[in-house]
C-alpha cells in the first residue's frame, strides 16, 4: 500500500508538469507533420508516417523520461518533504521504487496518448492495411521498455546529483547505449588483455539501448515501418534484459540513497 501511495502521488504530481505537457505537444505535432512529409514521397506515405511517428515517441519520450526523471529524488529535497515522508514507516527503497513505478506509469499513459496520435494519423490517411496498426505494437513495447530502462538510470542519478549533472549523465549514457553492441566488436579485435576486460565490463555495466532499437539485426521501425513481424523470442529477451537492469540500477539507487545522511 505505501508502495502504490508513493507511485500515486508520484503521478499526480508529474501530470502537473508543464514539462510533460510540452514535450508531448510537440510529439503529436510531430506525428501530425509526419503527415504532410508523406505527401511528398510517391507510394511511400504510410512508411513515412509510422517511420517519424515511432522516432518522434521515442525521442519526446526519452526527454520526458530524463527532464522528469532527474527531479523525482531532487523536488523532494528541495521541498524538505522527504524529511517528513521518511519520519514515517517508509523504508527509503520504497520511496525510490514508489517514485520509479510513478513515472513509469506516467510514461505509459503518455506512450498510449503518442501511439493513439499515431493511429489517428494513419487512419485519417487512410491506406494503411489493418494489420499495420498492430504491427506498431512490437516497436511501441519495445520503445517503452528503453524508457524503463533510462528512467531507472536517470533516478540513480538523481539520488546523488544535481539535477544538470544527472541531465548530462542519462542523456549521455543514452547515446553510448545506442552503440553498446560495437564494444563488443572492439573487445574482439583490442590486441591488449586489459582492454578486452575494461571494455567488456563497460558492455554489461552500460546500459544497451540498441538491444530495444534493433532485434535480429534489423531496426525495430523500419520493420513496423514495412509491416514486417517481431519475434516474440526476441521481444521476450528485450524484455527479461530490461527488467533485470532496472533491478540493478534501482538496488543501486536505493543503495545509495539509504546511505544518505538528510540531518
Amino acid at each position: 500500500m505505501r508502495l502504490i501511495a508513493i507511485a500515486g502521488n508520484t503521478f499526480r504530481e508529474n501530470i502537473r508538469d508543464k514539462i510533460l505537457y510540452n514535450l508531448i505537444l510537440f510529439a503529436l505535432l510531430m506525428i501530425v507533420s509526419s503527415f504532410l512529409l508523406g505527401q511528398l514521397t510517391l507510394g511511400f506515405e504510410d512508411k513515412v508516417i509510422i517511420d517519424l511517428g515511432l522516432s518522434s515517441m521515442s525521442v519526446f519520450g526519452t526527454l520526458i523520461a530524463i527532464f522528469i526523471g532527474i527531479q523525482l529524488v531532487y523536488k523532494e529535497l528541495e521541498r524538505r518533504t522527504v524529511y517528513a515522508l521518511l519520519a514515517k514507516p517508509v523504508a527509503r527503497w520504497e520511496f525510490i521504487l514508489g517514485k520509479y513505478l510513478g513515472l513509469l506509469f506516467t510514461l505509459l499513459v503518455n506512450v498510449a496518448v503518442m501511439t493513439a496520435g499515431l493511429w489517428l494519423t494513419l487512419a485519417w490517411h487512410g491506406s494503411a492495411p489493418w494489420h499495420a496498426y498492430l504491427r506498431l505494437l512490437p516497436a511501441v513495447y519495445l520503445i517503452f521498455l528503453s524508457l524503463a530502462v533510462t528512467t531507472a538510470v536517470a533516478l540513480l542519478f538523481s539520488t546523488f546529483s544535481t539535477p544538470a549533472l544527472s541531465a548530462l549523465f542519462t542523456l549521455f549514457l543514452w547515446i553510448i547505449g545506442h552503440f553498446n553492441a560495437d564494444l563488443i566488436q572492439f573487445a574482439k579485435i583490442a590486441r591488449s588483455a586489459a582492454a578486452e576486460t575494461v571494455t567488456r565490463v563497460l558492455y554489461y555495466l552500460l546500459p544497451n539501448i540498441s538491444n530495444f532499437c534493433s532485434l535480429d539485426s534489423r531496426n525495430v521501425i523500419q520493420s513496423a515501418a514495412y509491416y514486417e513481424p517481431v519475434r516474440a523470442a526476441a521481444v521476450g529477451w528485450a524484455t527479461l534484459y530490461a527488467v533485470l537492469y532496472c533491478a540493478a540500477v534501482l538496488a543501486l539507487a536505493a543503495a545509495i540513497f539509504s546511505r544518505r545522511d538528510f540531518k
